[in-house]
């Protein structure tokens, strides 16, 4: 039994490790804006 809460404890860790790396990229770190531009090819309109 002693090896069970033993795994649990990390995978416990793990999952709290993972969770604040997402936490933290979601809220200090901001994406650059910048134009686009996507050339659609005329035959993309036809219908078939």
């Amino acid at each position: 039994m002693p090896s069970l809460f033993r795994f649990l404890t990390v995978i416990a860790v793990i999952v709290g490790l993972a969770y604040g790396v997402i936490f933290a990229l979601a809220n200090f770190v901001s994406p650059k804006p910048r134009e686009m531009t996507v050339t659609i090819p005329p035959d993309k309109f036809l219908k078939r």
